[in-house]
């Protein structure tokens, strides 16, 4: 990582993934679940901080929008 944005970033959409992953594991529900493993995972390979909130705001809209 190359920027303190980027890390902050990621510590961020690693936090709300984290919440989604625990959210989706009590209700037993799948889309909150994978959207949390991708918000928790993602920031490792992205490298592009628009890039990185761009993935990061559209894995978070994504449970309201999709409900499996």
């Amino acid at each position: 990582m190359d920027s303190t944005a980027q890390i902050i970033w990621g510590v961020i959409f690693g936090s709300i993934g984290l919440g989604y992953f625990i959210y989706g594991k009590k209700q037993q529900v799948a889309m909150p679940m994978i959207c949390g493993l991708g918000l928790m995972v993602y920031p490792y390979f992205v490298s592009n901080t628009l890039l990185l909130f761009l993935v990061g705001a559209a894995l978070c809209a994504v449970p309201y929008f999709i409900r499996l």
